[in-house]
């Protein structure tokens, strides 16, 4: 674990007691007093994976992969199936590092933090849940409120920065977006902050718009720190699904996506789209959301996630 991570494992079992529900308890329901796991039984394993939004090519790797690892194992038996289900998930995230941040504050301070997505799936609370995990790492944290076409992200951040004792540059609905990336950083230069962490407006229905924006906000960051952003993380809402794969296609077409951070877990059984959206994207997964509190932004951590589910 990192000094900046923020991880609970019984949290995280808790908060993933859906998706185990729809994958793992069903799947030990088919597989249960079985002489013989044969190609049938397989064939119901990959449709349950199918369904629990794992997504087609993923399930049908795994159970291909499943197949020849049984092919050589003379134990079929329960343990033995689940178990060999459990490692081809965990060798989905195979490509991305252990957990949480690579954040080298001795090479860049302030490191600065752009959040992206659509409206509703957590963002504002997101951040603020992030400013939170920082803060409490011991660095000193300022948010920008760059989302300022909405006069209620930028009150809803407020309230969050409030949360988390973390200080918040923010103007009037309408304001140039990118001004206000830019003030945030040139305080935080000036102020000598650790972590800055910028909110963008939540709009994907025009592409070369959100590129336009994006793109000045960018701009005026580099004007001050020529290195910056330092990564750009996209919040999904792991409730929506196959609608979480569309949206991390579409924002990587405009921008360049360096993690993810998928929220809400708790509350859906769908939290399988996590193994389909890192299968597609090959974006590492940050941190993820099992609960309302401010502390339950957690680190991502591919192993425990999956031994989670499988509530080991």
């Amino acid at each position: 674990m990192g000094m900046f991570d923020n991880f609970n494992f019984s949290k995280l079992k808790e908060g993933l007691s859906k998706t185990r529900n729809k994958i793992i308890n069903t799947i030990s329901e088919t597989i249960s007093g079985k002489a013989v796991i044969d190609d049938k039984t397989l064939d119901e394993i990959e449709e349950i994976l199918i369904t629990a939004d794992i997504g087609f090519d993923t399930a049908v790797r795994i159970i291909e992969n499943t197949r020849i690892n049984l092919k050589s194992e003379k134990d079929r038996s329960e343990l033995n199936i689940l178990d060999t289900v459990k490692k081809e998930l965990v060798s989905v995230f195979d490509f991305q590092s252990f957990a949480g941040d690579e954040i080298n504050l001795n090479k860049f301070r302030p490191y600065v933090i752009l959040i992206v997505g659509i409206n509703g799936v957590g963002k504002t609370t997101t951040i603020g849940k992030l400013a939170y995990n920082f803060r409490r790492a011991g660095l000193k944290v300022i948010v920008g409120a760059a989302d300022t076409f909405r006069a209620a992200a930028v009150e809803q951040l407020e309230i969050w920065a409030k949360r988390a004792n973390v200080d918040i540059v923010q103007n009037k609905k309408g304001t140039d977006p990118s001004s206000v990336a830019f003030e945030t950083v040139q305080r935080a230069i000036k102020e000598n902050y650790d972590i800055v962490l910028i909110d963008t407006a939540g709009r994907l229905h025009n592409k070369s718009h959100l590129m336009d924006e994006l793109g000045k906000i960018k701009r005026s960051i580099k004007k001050m720190l020529p290195y910056a952003p330092n990564d750009t993380y996209l919040v999904l809402d792991g409730n929506t699904g196959q609608n979480a794969i569309i949206q991390s296609e579409e924002f990587s077409k405009v921008t360049d996506i360096t993690g993810l951070i998928v929220t809400k877990l708790d509350g859906t059984a769908k939290g399988g789209v996590i193994f389909q959206i890192s299968s597609k994207q090959k974006i590492p997964v940050k941190y993820i959301g099992i609960g309302e509190g401010i502390d339950d932004l957690q680190t991502f951590i591919p192993e425990q996630f999956v031994n989670a589910i499988f509530d080991l």
